[in-house]
């Protein structure tokens, strides 16, 4: 692949018509597209049917973070869009029936697990109750729900870049990692609710496989030469760890 084919362009935006404007700006310059919570109650699957069938299949990361009982997650997985090339659900459910429902889903897509929100540092695991272990060493958390996922049959994890290098050690260079919570030394997002974040650069080193960039992107006064000067960044991370 490509340096911009492990782009992954954060769809964001709460409009069909912004969404597809976006979509047709950067279609050139990024490899997939994500399609959110906000995106999605706003446009409606209806969306996804869309943007599989006027762009090249398997280009939507569709980041719901499914989670419920395990026979409702079974229902909505084998629902998906043909098309989707990514889906997320969480990592905290249980392993043995998480395990009997992948082994059922042949829906074309790759299941990752969100082990922790990019949003959430320490301090905010300490306030939750989380064993001062994690609150401590969120990467610990992490690792403890990529194994986790990997033994379930997930075919990767979403964590930070922070993290990407652990996972990799730890559960194996075909594990798939993707990594949002990316901000280029160049953005600035007003108001920003990331906690753990790297650069492009610096996510691609570690060993990330794809990265998800939204505003760093979308509010750039040229989103095109953002989305590229974010390829550049991560072609120089693929070649500082080898690849």
């Amino acid at each position: 692949m490509e340096p911009k084919d492990r782009l992954i362009f954060a769809l964001d935006v709460a409009s069909r018509e912004e969404a597809l404007n976006l979509v047709e700006l950067l279609h050139n310059d990024v490899g997939l597209f994500k399609v959110g919570w906000e995106l999605f109650m706003a446009a409606g699957p209806q969306f996804l049917l869309d943007l599989v069938g006027n762009y090249d299949h398997s280009r939507i990361f569709l980041d719901l973070k499914i989670y419920d009982i395990l026979n409702t997650l079974k229902g909505a997985l084998k629902n998906i869009v043909s098309g989707v090339a990514l889906v997320t659900i969480h990592s905290d459910l249980p392993a043995g029936g998480l395990t009997a429902i992948l082994k059922e889903i042949d829906g074309g897509f790759k299941v990752l697990a969100v082990t922790l929100l990019t949003s959430l540092s320490g301090k905010n695991l300490r306030g939750l109750g989380y064993a001062a272990e994690y609150a401590e060493d969120p990467s610990r958390l992490v690792l403890l729900r990529a194994k986790s996922a990997q033994a379930a049959g997930c075919h990767g994890v979403v964590c930070s870049g922070q993290e990407a290098g652990k996972v990799k050690e730890a559960c194996g260079q075909d594990f798939l990692v993707v990594c949002p919570g990316i901000r280029p030394s160049w953005s600035a997002v007003r108001g920003d609710d990331q906690e753990r974040v790297v650069t492009p650069f610096e996510a691609m080193k570690n060993g990330a496989d794809f990265i998800v960039v939204g505003r760093p992107i979308r509010i750039a006064i040229d989103p095109v030469a953002a989305a590229r000067q974010v390829a550049e960044e991560m072609t120089a991370g693929l070649a500082a760890r080898g690849k």
